[in-house]
């Protein structure tokens, strides 16, 4: 194992601020960093624990093994509320989890009208249980997404004259920057509690409202995002959301580093990739047939997700002598038309609304095809789990789909799977030909492919080993 020590043999002490974990709890791909990521850092050599609301959605028999280290309040403008602070080992990690019942015991993490207020104080809370972490004092607070963004601020407007929180270091992780926790003015004093140079509004204003987000990116001491090309696109005003002119302001201190997935357990060969599409035929009532592909979408079914283009050649998709399966929930609209389509199509089409784990595992294991037409995408994970079951992404060419899916070249024998550049519609649909022809025509060529595939390496500890240099460049900064 990596050793990450500093001057005198003491390891890298780093705080994961993050709203999920799994198996805690888990509502998309951050759940799955916060689970994997500190797994694979903890590998590196860093010492890491994980602190995170508890939310009363947390299973029972993990609420149950948790030990309670300290009851304390946390300061938030005029109010003092109970924080407390419970620990509970999983997977040899420490994670804390901070108990509130007024803003954690709630039917859902996000989306209640008080946001604002509830991830302020998870915020202000994460910086006072350091003060009662046993034998932990962390070098770097490693904060992710809009919910954790006040934590740097607050850090330099609460905690700057305070020994304890000497030359601690902060690093803000933007996960998607669609989503920046954006509240009403009011909440700068009536929530956050600021005043002078830290509340003015080059700090937090955001058109009239408070943005963490914006928060977050200029209060840490580096940035980073879940891709070198989102890094990148997020620059420029078409992918910045509002907030491109801020994050040019700190491009210097941005990088951009991918999320990793947990590879099949054993790994899968290509002998498994045709028992695993055998079961998905007979699943799905499809014809068993080794020469039509079996393409595959398990996705959001929303606009980012590229739905509008799927949509508009879906006709001439289902022309081509191939079965598609949708696996996913989303907004009405796309999914009425694809019912719809499913039933002028029933033979070539299986459209399965909502999620279920194990039935997306058993579509990625057996289809041929995967696609993932995103009109924008931080990092995304879909692709790189259908690669490592050797099923072929075809990707528009944006963030972490640009920089996990290579476009094969029959010439070098590279690549991965099919891309293509500009979104529309008919881009998509000649990668889709583009891959049917090769699957059906070039056996040999597609085994390659798949072989590619199979031998990308998406694993959390190239992600680790990133976060460690970052997390070292940090501390002996100056």
């Amino acid at each position: 194992m990596f050793l990450c020590c500093f001057g005198g043999g003491a390891q890298m002490k780093v705080l994961f601020a993050i709203t999920e974990a799994e198996p805690f709890v888990k509502t998309g791909g951050l759940g799955e960093v916060g689970r994997y990521l500190p797994l694979a850092l903890q590998e590196q050599g860093v010492e890491i624990r994980v602190i995170l609301p508890q939310y009363s959605s947390i299973p029972l028999n993990y609420l149950q093994k948790m030990k309670t280290i300290k009851e304390f309040t946390v300061p938030l403008a005029w109010r003092n509320q109970y924080c407390g602070l419970k620990e509970l080992k999983y997977e040899g990690i420490h994670y804390y989890f901070l108990d509130n019942e007024y803003y954690f015991r709630r039917s859902r993490c996000y989306g209640d009208g008080d946001e604002g207020e509830q991830y302020a104080y998870f915020s202000r809370a994460v910086l006072e249980s350091i003060r009662y972490l046993p034998e932990f004092k962390p070098d770097i607070i490693h904060c992710h997404d809009w919910h954790t963004a006040l934590v740097p601020l607050f850090l330099k407007a609460f905690y700057a004259q305070d020994t304890l929180y000497y030359n601690i270091k902060t690093l803000f992780t933007i996960h998607n920057l669609k989503y920046q926790g954006i509240f009403p003015r009011e909440v700068r004093e009536d929530v956050l509690g600021l005043s002078g140079e830290l509340s003015s509004s080059a700090q937090l204003e955001f058109y009239g409202g408070v943005n963490f987000m914006k928060a977050g990116i200029m209060h840490s001491d580096q940035v980073t995002t879940v891709s070198p090309t989102y890094a990148r696109e997020i620059q420029h005003p078409y992918f910045g959301e509002g907030l491109h002119g801020v994050i040019q302001g700190r491009k210097d201190s941005l990088l951009g580093i991918l999320n990793g997935v947990p590879r099949p357990w054993p790994s899968p060969t290509l002998a498994d990739k045709r028992e695993n599409r055998m079961k998905l035929q007979e699943q799905l009532n499809f014809t068993n047939n080794e020469e039509i592909p079996i393409l595959s979408m398990i996705s959001r079914l929303v606009e980012q997700k590229g739905l509008d283009l799927l949509l508009h050649v879906l006709d001439e998709i289902l022309a081509l002598d191939i079965r598609l399966v949708v696996l996913g929930t989303g907004d009405a609209h796309y999914e009425e038309r694809l019912q719809r389509f499913a039933e002028g199509y029933p033979g070539k089409l299986r459209v399965i609304l909502g999620y279920q784990e194990e039935l997306a595992h058993r579509i990625y294991a057996g289809a041929d095809i995967f696609l993932m037409p995103s009109r924008f995408e931080p990092c995304g994970i879909a692709q790189m789990i259908a690669m490592s079951y050797g099923t072929i992404p075809i990707v528009r060419e944006t963030g972490g789909l640009k920089d996990t899916v290579r476009p094969y070249s029959p010439i070098s024998g590279e690549g991965n799977g099919f891309t293509f550049t500009d979104y529309n519609a008919h881009e998509l649909l000649y990668a889709i030909q583009k891959a049917v022809e090769m699957f059906r025509n070039q056996k040999d060529t597609w085994q390659k492919l798949q072989e590619n595939a199979l031998s990308s390496d998406f694993s959390w500890n190239r992600s680790a080993a990133q976060y460690r240099d970052v997390y070292e460049s940090l501390y002996y900064s100056s």
